[in-house]
């Protein structure tokens, strides 16, 4: 590896720069000539293509430590960097006017295009030691742009060009700093984002077109996405631009989008496609993955450049939801009025007409919903600065009761109310989709429900579901500032705030009502559910709600039409159900609530088990779907659990899990029930073990210690030998290894305080029992083991939970591991070689974690005729091969390194024996020396070697020397 370095060091600098020269030469030379023979115009092709290779060379800079090598070599999407001695070659003015002169000439031939626009794109991405100074880097930008305009300006873009010229303009955005960008003169600066703006509205057109046509290859959706992240860029610097700067240009690109996605006159959606959908199309569509997550980058972009441009664009979109929203109404109207009258409807016209209006409203819905919130993973949702302040500058001319009337009239039309047009602009945009959702609902009320568009249904609880996380109850303390019509219309303790929290539990209702068939709806519908109980302030207001404990007693009863419910939603809705219970309420009030929400799942459930014909009638599809419910309640319930609920829910489940162990015996050849049953244990294990004290965590460990031995039990024998098996039919096996991994988290995350939550609920000491997590887990791995074979680990899921689950067990148990029986102690260690030496890097880091406390063990016991003394022996030499022979990351290094100290300290005379092995092969004395030196230096600060923190770390420095020094000597590329 390191003379591979040596000599490409040398080809980089010499001969490559002058092939680079010669072609450029024969480039220049061949863009002069008038026309192009079909012989020479494949010879231009290849020295075309070589030129494109050189510009995408991976260079190496002068003193890469040998170590990074390999990791250097590998990285993907190189960008330009070449060393000082290429200045001149690249920063000579022609060679880049050469190739956007070779570029103009033959970009109708989309092979050579392709070639012609890389070279481009790479020169675009010149950067580093090549330049002297700023100053160079301003005028080669500023001559790049001039070449770029020249060449894109007045000419119509082919299809093959798209993606090319996006790559260059990304480039130059992204690479070049921000303040050499605005060093160039202004006028330049200012064409270029003209040029940028034309361009992304152009390639916008061009991307739906390609959407409607289906096309496979989608050039210009990827040129499109690309220069919206280039947008990014450039409009969250407010360093290096002033507020509103790009106002304009956003307000552009936001039209552009807008218009893309509505239907003519408005704008230009399906005008090539002839209007009549098949059926064949619908049929795709449904397999097709949803817009707001297959779009979900490009629609954070364009609700990134309306929020940059709120003036125009909050109006812009009120304006057409409202419109289309009329629209809607009036064509429902008409369709009950035929019905009624039994008149012969205008039939497919109608029809084109309302999928036209839902299609409109799905994409200004989703346009809506990025615009005023963000999607945020685990953090609190804050509503975006630009949009708090756009509505403060405009507090002053806001009346706010008006606001609060067309806020709180969603049957009514916006302009139907005196005063409508001095409204805060967020707040008639909300109320625009409540427009949408009320008309939704009394056309269900009205049973027009075969008329509305499911896509819409799931469109509005998103926003609404998006919207109420960020804006519901706004939290005043988290911003500086805080608009008066938001913290009035939606602030704690307001009357907006609870007719609101009413109207949007209403329509959960009125949802879950009609859409047991639709499995998209009714899931979008009971995620808003739970945001409205997950935060205890909007759960207090949920629970006043009349509606909220006609749910809780519908659910529990199981009666019509929850009860059609798919099983995951029904998991959901019961996690909500669960999180409610624990808003504030007097103590009556909330026994009241759990004795209607979760009595009558335990007593049906138990009267269902205890029927004396029990295990007849299990198999029977009705008991099927009450045994199934309850599991998946229970699932639900765990789900639901947090730091001031566990007592009450871990007690509850408790009750259960016992029972659920009795139902593996019935249903063991039910896989499906079976994994049901397994992931109750794998739900409470996850998400209620780090609060649980000793003896509570006792519980639950002699709990799936049953569990696991009637699976067991009932799994005795089994063959898995079917290889052609999907991975599906091992999921018993992956939440198995699930369960023991979330027991095993208690050993890194422990919230417990010696029971504090579950305060005089202690039954005593528990020192009598002595399962623990080791007993589990231990019996879950020979329980494992012997069933994973080679061929169940190319099943990545189940490869990467074994892997992790073991590396645990020796982490957190390393003294039980020599305890193990000979067969399955051999099989653990092989585990441990196969996936340090066949499987990806995660897994070979995984089990480099796993040999460290397994050396460590060792050295405690000090049994060097043990198995474990002769296992870590054999790894040393892998690990020692693995640090001096291959190529690895430099993350690699780090778990190898901790592993290879610990086993040099435990088998010392085997270190010294591999690395007299190593040297003596080496016939070249320079070589032979610059090893022996190395190996001296690594273990100088060590000597000798001690199980020492202070020394191992002195020593994980040595190994970096080391790595640098002579890591790449030995690799053979």
């Amino acid at each position: 590896m390191e003379f591979h370095g040596n000599c490409k060091r040398v080809f980089q600098e010499e001969d490559l720069r002058q092939i680079f020269l010669l072609t450029v030469e024969v480039l220049r030379n061949f863009s002069l000539q008038e026309h192009l023979s079909a012989q020479m115009s494949s010879v231009f092709q290849r020295y075309l293509a070589l030129a494109n290779h050189v510009l995408s060379w991976n260079f190496l800079p002068p003193n890469l430590g040998r170590h990074y090598i390999a990791m250097f070599e590998s990285s993907q999407n190189v960008l330009l960097k070449p060393t000082e001695s290429w200045r001149e070659a690249l920063l000579d003015s022609r060679v880049m006017e050469l190739f956007f002169t070779v570029h103009r000439k033959i970009r109708e031939d989309s092979d050579m295009a392709q070639d012609s626009l890389q070279c481009l794109a790479q020169l675009a991405s010149l950067h580093g030691p090549v330049f002297p100074d700023e100053g160079a880097q301003v005028d080669y930008l500023a001559h790049f742009i001039e070449g770029l305009l020249g060449t894109i300006n007045g000419i119509e873009i082919e299809d093959s060009e798209a993606v090319g010229i996006s790559s260059i303009i990304s480039n130059l955005i992204t690479v070049f700093p921000r303040n050499v960008l605005t060093a160039i003169p202004r006028e330049l600066f200012s064409s270029f984002v003209n040029c940028l703006t034309h361009l992304t509205c152009s390639f916008g057109r061009s991307a739906a077109l390609e959407e409607v046509l289906d096309k496979d290859d989608m050039v210009y959706m990827e040129a499109y996405d690309r220069l919206l992240e280039s947008w990014l860029t450039l409009v969250q610097d407010d360093k290096h631009f002033h507020k509103g700067f790009f106002t304009q240009h956003a307000v552009q690109v936001f039209n552009s989008y807008i218009q893309c996605h509505l239907a003519a006159p408005d704008g230009t959606r399906n005008l090539t496609a002839n209007g009549v959908a098949s059926r064949e199309e619908e049929e795709i569509s449904e397999l097709q993955e949803d817009d707001r997550d297959q779009f979900s980058d490009q629609l954070a972009s364009v609700g990134m450049l309306g929020r940059i441009a709120a003036e125009h664009c909050i109006p812009l979109l009120t304006s057409l939801l409202e419109e289309r929203v009329t629209r809607l109404h009036g064509q429902l109207q008409r369709q009950q009025q035929q019905q009624l009258l039994a008149s012969p409807t205008s039939g497919s016209a109608d029809s084109k007409t309302l999928d036209d209006l839902y299609e409109d409203i799905h994409w200004l819905i989703l346009v809506t919903g990025y615009l005023l919130a963000d999607d945020t993973q685990g953090e609190t949702p804050l509503i975006p600065p630009e949009i708090m302040e756009y509505s403060i500058k405009h507090s002053s001319e806001v009346d706010i009761n008006t606001t609060l009337q067309i806020l709180g009239s969603p049957g009514e039309k916006a302009s139907s109310i005196p005063g409508y047009n001095r409204t805060d602009s967020v707040i008639r945009l909300l109320s625009a989709i409540l427009r949408v959702s009320e008309v939704e609902s009394r056309a269900i009320r009205a049973d027009l429900t075969h008329l509305l568009s499911p896509q819409m249904g799931k469109d509005i609880v998103w926003f609404l579901k998006r919207w109420a996380k960020t804006y519901l109850l706004v939290d005043e303390k988290l911003y500086d500032q805080i608009s008066v019509p938001f913290s009035t219309a939606f602030g704690a303790d307001t009357e907006g705030s609870q007719w609101i929290v009413g109207y949007l539990l209403q329509k959960v209702l009125s949802n879950l009502s009609v859409c047991s068939s639709e499995q998209g709806l009714a899931d979008d519908t009971v995620q808003l559910l739970v945001t409205l109980v997950e935060r205890r302030e909007r759960a207090n207001l949920v629970i006043q709600c009349e509606n909220w404990w006609n749910l809780a007693k519908q659910f529990a009863s199981r009666s019509p039409p929850l009860n059609f419910l798919s099983s995951p939603v029904q998991r959901t809705l019961m996690k909500a159900l669960v999180l409610g219970g624990f808003a504030h309420m007097d103590t009556e009030t909330k026994q009241q609530y759990w004795t209607e929400v979760l009595q009558p799942l335990q007593q049906r459930f138990l009267r269902v088990i205890n029927q004396e014909n029990f295990p007849q009638t299990c198999q029977q599809e009705e008991v099927k779907q009450e045994i199934t419910a309850t599991l998946e309640a229970l699932c639900g319930i765990a789900e639901a659990t947090q730091v001031d609920n566990v007592a009450i829910l871990f007690n509850f489940l408790m009750d259960f899990l016992t029972n659920c162990i009795g139902l593996m015996e019935v249903y063991k050849n039910t896989p499906e029930t079976v994994n049901l049953i397994i992931e109750v244990f794998v739900e409470v294990a996850h998400k209620q073990i780090c609060y649980l004290g000793e003896s509570k965590a006792m519980n639950l460990y002699e709990a799936c210690l049953t569990l696991l031995q009637v699976y067991s039990k009932n799994n005795l024998g089994r063959q898995r030998i079917d290889v052609t098996a999907e991975e599906e039919q091992y999921q018993d096996l992956l939440l198995i290894m699930e369960l023991l991994t979330n027991l095993l988290s208690k050993e890194f995350i422990d919230f417990s305080d010696t029971d504090e939550v579950f305060r005089g609920q202690e039954p005593g000491p528990a020192a009598s029992r002595s399962v623990s997590a080791a007993d589990v887990v231990l019996y879950g791995v020979n329980l494992i083991l012997p069933l994973m074979s080679q061929d169940l680990l190319k099943f990545p899921t189940l490869c990467n939970q074994y892997y992790k689950l073991i590396t645990f067990i020796c982490e957190i148990f390393p003294e039980k591991i020599p305890q193990l029986p000979e067969d399955l102690f051999k099989s653990l260690m092989y585990s441990l070689e196969l996936g340090m030496t066949s499987m990806s890097s995660e897994v070979c880091q995984l089990c480099l974690e796993a040999l460290t406390p397994l050396a460590e063990q060792c050295a405690k016991a000090q049994e060097t005729d043990a198995p474990l003394f002769l296992a870590t022996r054999h790894f040393l030499k892998l690990v020692f091969d693995m640090l001096v022979l291959q190529k690895h990351s430099t993350e690699m290094t780090t778990a190898a390194g901790e592993a290879f100290y610990t086993l040099v300290c435990l088998h010392q005379a085997e270190y010294s024996e591999l690395v007299e092995t190593l040297l003596s092969s080496q016939q070249d004395p320079v070589i032979y020396q610059r090893l022996a030196d190395a190996f001296n230096k690594l273990t100088a600060s060590s000597t000798p070697p001690a199980l020492d923190r202070k020394q191992k770390m002195a020593f994980l420095k040595s190994l970096e020397e080391f790595m640098a020094n002579v890591g790449g000597l030995l690799c053979v590329k």
